[in-house]
């Protein structure tokens, strides 16, 4: 299974993975069609499927143009608000691509209809792969826009927190040198954030990509899966789980936020695809 990482837009990652054996593919979050058809035909793979993670332009742009030129393209989703669906999925549902076993891990809370999808192929040596959209990023989460901070516990703790800790994680944006700036400010003494840091740093002036990372890495340095964590506690000055990650998420909705930054109004616009037409034009 190989995995191809495919940066777009502004900050946005889309992937194509690769059943090696039969040269079939699946896109996760076709967002620009143009660029996926440029990556299938330079890999020279045969595309049978989208999985969309959540609903967003950003995410879910292409599906319409893809199932326009792949009839019979499959397009996988929780949320009937997904472009050019055909299947719509449930938590725990398997799905089958060649060698590509796929689990669907329902996780509400930046969407109400967001699914992460787990990825592996029986028998490999490889690591499974994790393509977790906006609820789990290298050092962060996603924003609560349609969920509370009770969901995003549970999807942290409960669904994402306990598949296999080797699990390389693949997000949806690249977010992580801020990410663990934020870290850092929660946890100035931890090393290991300040390790990877340093790491994501040094990517980002390279402008190479910062994924994949491991869960397990994810456990070191990422507050938001650290909330038992006495630093953490300390920061939030709060002691319950639940309480100390919308008290982690409030701290990093207003963390340095730029001052261009548009209103929270426009940005939602902007995620539900309101100013696409527009966009589109250029």
């Amino acid at each position: 299974m190989k995995v191809k990482v495919i940066s777009v837009l502004e900050d946005n990652y889309m992937y194509l993975v690769i059943d090696e054996s039969s040269r079939d593919a699946v896109a996760v979050d076709a967002a620009v069609a143009k660029r996926l058809l440029e990556i299938i035909r330079k890999e020279d793979v045969v595309l049978r499927a989208i999985l969309t993670t959540h609903h967003h332009w950003d995410h879910a742009r292409g599906n319409e143009e893809l199932a326009q030129l792949f009839p019979g393209l499959q397009v996988f989703g929780a949320d009937e608000r997904i472009g050019a669906l055909t299947h719509k999925v449930t938590h725990g549902q398997e799905l089958t691509f060649g060698a590509i076993r796929v689990r669907c891990l329902f996780t509400p809370c930046h969407t109400s209809g967001h699914m992460c999808y787990f990825m592996w192929e029986d028998n490999s040596p490889d690591a499974p792969a994790l393509f977790s959209g906006d609820t789990l990023f290298v050092g962060g989460c996603g924003q609560f826009f349609e969920g509370t901070a009770e969901q995003m516990h549970t999807n942290l703790t409960q669904i994402l927190g306990t598949l296999p800790k080797e699990t390389k994680v693949f997000c949806g944006h690249e977010y992580t040198v801020r990410n663990l700036k934020f870290a850092l400010k929660v946890e100035p003494e931890n090393e290991a954030v300040k390790e990877k840091l340093a790491w994501a740093k040094q990517r980002d002036d390279e402008d190479v990509p910062t994924v994949p990372s491991t869960l397990q890495e994810e456990f070191l340095y990422n507050p938001f899966l650290r909330v038992t964590e006495e630093a953490v506690q300390k920061f939030t000055g709060k002691t319950d789980a639940v309480e100390v990650l919308r008290a982690l998420r409030s701290e990093r909705d207003n963390f340095k936020r730029p001052k261009e930054r548009p209103n929270p109004q426009a940005m939602l616009a902007f995620d539900w695809g309101l100013f696409g037409p527009f966009l589109e034009k250029k």
